[in-house]
């Protein structure tokens, strides 16, 4: 009779560990590249060699969503939900959210409003809410659900929501976010990187703050940015942004909505029917993208386009700002080509790069 063998019960192998990914926001320019490497949605790309964080791989914004205007501004940039995989180093500055990786997936483009409704969310979901009606504490939220109810947050990364009719919500610390939901409401953020939010009817939103972002979704409602590389989008009927900073962007997309891009190298852009667009800011650029909208340019060196049966009305100024000459034509007509970038030089619309 054979010895027995003593059997030992299989084991299983460890699974292994799924590779780490992670949701950021990249900034492009308006050809969708970054540092004169050229991108597409729905694409992966891989990075060969050593990953450093500023310097080498594939770079975007982990954290607050705003911080991406830190590096593109809202002006004549893009902005994309990016998916970052392989190895992933982060920055060291504990203020910079940025972080470079090996390969990176271009899962989805991103408006400015759907941008500043992330940021407004991402310190939603991070702050403790207490009661009352004000808060300096930082990442601590207020509510006020009255007619004509004021919420203050003053700390870092505060939220202040305001839901009644007439109500008021004011964030004024780093990262802070204001919501008006009611008819008539107020937000404002005027920390670096507000958000400021306003739906109801005839609302009003502000942000005040460096890079911050207002927007504006009630018909007749205003979003005003007035921080350098702000935001501002209007996308209500008879809506108003303006976007007073340097590299700030004034989006309006609502029927007869006005976007005004006063500072140096602003973006305004029209996008609903009947809409005006106006940059009056050193190269401030102005786009007509609704039908029968119009785009004005007024400062120096400025430039306009528009799709086919919009006006554009180009002002020609000398280097003290004296206006020497003025055009205004449809595009489709008179060799006017539709979203083609145009100036006033010598008196004549010519044709420029973007």
């Amino acid at each position: 009779m054979p010895a027995k063998t003593k059997t030992r019960a299989a084991t299983k192998a460890p699974a292994a560990e799924a590779p780490q990914t992670v949701l950021a926001i990249k900034g492009f320019d308006e050809n969708l590249a970054c540092r004169g490497f050229s991108y597409a949605v729905g694409q992966t790309y891989t990075h060969e060699g050593d990953v450093v964080a500023c310097q080498s791989g594939f770079h975007a914004i982990e954290g607050h969503p705003l911080e991406v205007f830190s590096y593109y501004a809202p002006a004549n940039n893009r902005f994309c939900l990016v998916e970052c995989g392989g190895e992933i180093v982060r920055e060291t500055n504990m203020n910079d959210s940025k972080i470079a990786c090996a390969e990176i997936t271009i899962k989805a483009e991103i408006r400015l409003p759907d941008l500043i409704e992330r940021a407004v969310k991402y310190v939603l979901d991070r702050v403790t809410w207490v009661n009352g009606s004000f808060t300096e504490l930082e990442r601590s939220g207020v509510k006020s659900d009255k007619d004509g109810g004021a919420a203050t947050a003053s700390g870092y990364w505060g939220a202040a929501t305001a839901s009644g009719y007439w109500g008021a919500a004011t964030a004024s610390g780093y990262q802070g976010a204001a919501t008006a939901s009611g008819d008539r409401g107020a937000a404002t953020a005027s920390g670096p990187g507000g958000a400021a939010t306003a739906s109801g009817p005839g609302g009003a939103a502000t942000a005040s703050g460096r890079w911050g972002a207002a927007t504006a979704s009630g018909d007749r409602g205003a979003a005003t940015a007035s921080g350098d590389r702000g935001a501002a989008t209007a996308s209500g009927d008879w809506g108003a942004a303006t976007a007073s900073g340097d590299w700030g962007a004034a989006t309006a997309s609502g029927y007869q909505g006005a976007a005004t891009a006063s500072g140096d190298w602003g973006a305004a852009t029209a996008s609903g029917d009947w809409g005006a667009a106006t940059a009056s800011g050193y190269r401030g650029a102005a786009t007509a993208a609704g039908v029968a909208s119009t785009a004005h340019t007024s400062g120096i060196d400025g430039k306009a386009r528009g799709i086919e049966g919009a006006a554009l009305h180009l002002d020609e100024r000398d280097s003290e700002g004296t206006i020497i000459a003025v055009w205004a034509g449809i595009v489709g007509r008179n060799g006017i080509k539709p979203m083609t970038w145009y100036a006033l030089k010598n008196g004549e619309p010519t044709e420029i790069d973007g």
